[in-house]
């Protein structure tokens, strides 16, 4: 590859990072969910997930949303 392309890969991923986490500093943002065990004996691996509110149609798993973490399409009706 040429130095030139990594450069700007590296420009836009920092100016990307800088854009995110002013978004996220807002109330409809994201936040980060440590590692747990449920009470049923279940580990629940570090992830993010939308900041609570009051509708399903911001969050990642309702259609038309994807999860800008993983890159998986939403499959749950945002209605229900």
């Amino acid at each position: 590859m040429k130095p030139e392309f990594i450069v700007a890969v590296l420009a836009l991923s920092a100016i990307t990072g800088v854009v995110e986490a002013r978004s996220s500093s807002s109330g409809s943002g994201s936040n980060s969910v440590s590692g747990h065990v449920r009470k049923d004996g279940t580990y629940v691996a570090p992830h993010q997930r939308t900041n609570p509110n009051q509708t399903q149609r911001d969050n990642w798993t309702s259609k038309p949303n994807t999860n800008p973490y993983t890159g998986k399409d939403g499959t749950k009706d945002p209605q229900k």
